[in-house]
């Protein structure tokens, strides 16, 4: 009897059917980039709103794809903490009424801790614990003592921007598209990582795992547009754009190695996982693979599929099922923030 999984947590609708071996039977993503991108990053209002059209089409397309029956359902999962509170809200109902109408357990499940799940979704049972978790999204940049699947405490994390935040609005400075990750990569290729000198905040403080982003994305904007520069300047274009770009990107990825390599020096784990859509970049992913590499610590990377929002990652929640675990229909949301991650085992 598999588990429907519902994720709402910001932007993206989504609705995956998993059985208990964590084998995935379908995966829904129905994203909600073409919206958002006039505004070039994500309007919570609009987002609830589409949540609320796409839901019920993308659970029936995740359960016509498993060919599977309502009927067959051992539980139903959603994701209840962090996100908007308006996306999470609209996930929340969905799974409420499908697990009253069935009389059917419904469990909640935590987004940030799914996102490193996905590590054991891509490695089955190869995947270790304890390890050193990194989620890096558009709405959390934090490192993790995972000590299993449901146990996660807290090193350290963004202070103020998140990372794929950061990207998101140098993109918006460098005049590219929406989500800026991908656009900041694309950009970036044949550009000279070295070319400017941007600030890697919080590099030098060895004594907390604190990361920092809203330095270096106000250092490019002084970059593409002085202070004294008229408010019309075009956006740089060519070789300067690329050079622009790269080392951006090179100072990002930068500020974040630096604190995954104390994580690993302070917790003296010897697995490092990583998650979130901004582990999906490429300078990201080897960067990662070669500090493991140094230090002699086992990597996980999940597919690039399972790093942007999806459902697939609600996997966890078996976790939950499995210990005996589950919420009646009194579940609420928790908007909170990544620190919530680390909640009941």
């Amino acid at each position: 009897m598999p588990l429907l999984t519902i994720e709402t947590t910001c932007d993206e609708t989504a609705a995956a059917v998993i059985t208990r071996s964590r084998d995935v039977l379908s995966s829904v993503v129905a994203s909600q980039d073409e919206l958002h991108a006039r505004w070039r990053g994500v309007v919570p209002e609009v987002a609830s709103r589409a949540h609320l059209e796409r839901i019920i089409p993308v659970i029936d397309e995740a359960m016509s794809k498993a060919g599977v029956s309502k009927a067959s359902l051992e539980a139903v999962a959603v994701a209840v903490r962090p996100g908007l509170v308006g996306s999470l809200l609209v996930g929340l109902s969905a799974a409420k009424g499908i697990a009253a109408a069935l009389n059917i357990p419904i469990v909640g499940y935590d987004h940030i801790a799914a996102h490193l799940y996905a590590c054991r979704l891509a490695y089955g049972e190869a995947m270790i614990y304890p390890c050193v978790g990194l989620v890096a999204s558009g709405g959390h940049t934090s490192l993790f003592h995972v000590r299993s699947p449901l146990e996660l405490e807290r090193l350290g994390g963004t202070i103020d921007d998140a990372a794929g935040e950061a990207f998101d609005k140098a993109a918006s400075l460098l005049g590219l598209g929406y989500p800026g990750g991908p656009q900041i990569e694309k950009a970036a290729v044949g550009g000279n990582p070295k070319a400017y000198r941007l600030p890697r905040p919080l590099a030098k403080e060895r004594d907390r795992m604190d990361m920092s982003f809203s330095g270096l994305k106000t250092a490019l904007r002084y970059l593409v547009r002085p202070p004294n520069a008229l408010s019309d300047t075009p956006p740089p274009v060519g070789q300067r754009l690329a050079d622009l770009a790269a080392s951006f990107q090179q100072a990002a990825i930068d500020s974040i190695l630096t604190k995954v390599e104390l994580a690993l020096a302070r917790t003296g784990c010897r697995a490092l996982a990583i998650g979130g859509g901004v582990a999906a970049n490429t300078l990201l992913r080897e960067s990662i693979e070669r500090l493991g590499q140094k230090h002699g610590v086992k990597v996980f990377v999940p597919p690039r599929s399972l790093c942007t929002d999806n459902a697939a990652m609600g996997a966890i929640a078996w976790e939950r099922l499995e210990r005996g675990q589950n919420d009646g229909l009194e579940l609420d949301v928790f908007p909170g923030t990544d620190r919530s991650a680390a909640h009941r085992k």
